[in-house]
């Protein structure tokens, strides 16, 4: 861990210093209106705490707002945000990886106005390609450049490839409950984020999920981001939260996102306001997406 870490923080001092990463190009940076795409990572220290559910239905509110929008779900051991929009694709990631398949050939667009790349369940090592794998993997992601905005949804927990989602971030989203189990390992996520990757500038924040009240959700984000400031000397911006909304678990099992079953149910207008904050937030310049994939796999190096 510590090794990668350190590729990427020689990646991150050498973008400072005016000096592309090998291999690194611009021509895929930005769309074709010259916007690069926002790349918006969301991840969770423990699983169950609603991280997937979050990610499909920010990117509808997205879409809601006129935005070209991808979901990338870089879960590899147990995907499931197709599951989520009751949808089957043929193709996933694994099948880029091994050269089965393009991107262009999996990404799949659903009747929501967003569209998805399934993950691939069972291939947990996407930081062990060969280097081959590697950068074919890197020229098939950049296909998804031209959207405005790219929501990956990482496996629940640390891991190698999870820490390199967050790395290569613009905005990192951290999913937590008010279950003392999911705060401690939110704040078990954070610490190594602070610990492995504390020299990139990505924008961390925090939003609590099945919250009942507002002074609920503002009592853990207190706690969070005191303890955060206090001990890893982290800024961990609050986003918001969302009401533990009875419609939620009602659209999950009807497996239809909840933005679409109701608009405007409680969870709908978290996540609205949760997005309307986020676009009023500066984007750092650090590379757009290209610079995203030297980011996480080193550039070919």
């Amino acid at each position: 861990m510590e090794d990668q870490a350190e590729k990427l923080r020689e990646i991150m001092r050498q973008k400072k210093d005016g000096a592309a990463p090998a291999g690194a190009g611009t021509a895929l940076a930005k769309s074709k209106e010259g916007k690069r795409a926002r790349i918006i990572t969301i991840t969770s220290g423990k699983g169950g705490v609603g991280k997937s559910n979050v990610s499909v239905n920010m990117a509808l509110a997205y879409a809601r707002l006129g935005k070209k929008v991808v979901v990338m779900d870089a879960d590899l051991g147990l995907a499931n945000v197709n599951v989520m929009l009751n949808m089957i694709p043929k193709w996933n990631l694994y099948h880029v990886i091994r050269k089965q398949k393009t991107m262009k050939e999996i990404l799949v667009e659903t009747e929501y106005g967003i569209s998805i790349v399934a993950g691939a369940s069972g291939f947990s090592k996407i930081a062990n390609l060969s280097e081959e794998e590697r950068q074919n993997f890197i020229d098939e992601l950049d296909t998804l450049s031209n959207a405005d905005i790219i929501i990956i949804d990482t496996a629940a927990g640390v891991s190698d490839n999870v820490l390199d989602f967050v790395a290569a971030a613009d905005d990192v989203v951290i999913i937590t409950t008010p279950e003392p189990t999911a705060i401690t390992d939110a704040y078990g996520i954070i610490k190594i984020i602070a610990t492995e990757i504390d020299s990139l500038n990505m924008g961390l924040k925090l939003v609590v999920n099945r919250v009942h009240s507002v002074a609920e959700a503002k009592k853990v984000a207190d706690r969070m981001t005191n303890i955060a400031g206090q001990f890893l000397n982290l800024k961990v911006d609050y986003l918001g939260f969302i009401y533990d909304d009875p419609m939620v678990s009602q659209a999950v099992l009807r497996q239809r996102p909840f933005m679409v079953a109701d608009p405007k149910c409680k969870a709908s207008l978290c996540v609205q306001h949760i997005v309307g904050r986020l676009e009023k937030s500066d984007v750092k310049e650090r590379g757009g997406f290209s610079g995203m994939m030297k980011r996480i796999f080193g550039g070919g190096e």
